[in-house]
């Protein structure tokens, strides 16, 4: 598994383990990391899933700050895989 991955599931580990975050971020946190696992699918594919749900979350207005923090590290991680 490439290491950019695996740091972008540590960070996404942090999220779903943090009880301060919204559960539907918590939820988006975890389909991500379950994308980012499926080695089946091509890695652009399981990026672009991530991204995606990611983005949904983003502009929550409940989130706290360091997660949105968190959550753009983790796009801007994945998304220097793709390109």
């Amino acid at each position: 598994m490439n290491e950019k991955v695996k740091q972008a599931i540590s960070l996404l580990d942090e999220i779903i383990e943090d009880r301060t975050v919204p559960r539907n971020i918590r939820d988006a946190a975890t389909r991500s990391k379950e994308s980012l696992k499926e080695e089946n699918l091509d890695i652009a594919v399981r990026v672009d899933r991530v991204i995606q749900y990611m983005g949904e979350v983003s502009d929550d207005p409940n989130m706290p700050v360091y997660t949105r923090t968190q959550i753009w590290n983790i796009i801007s991680l994945l998304e220097s895989i793709v390109s």
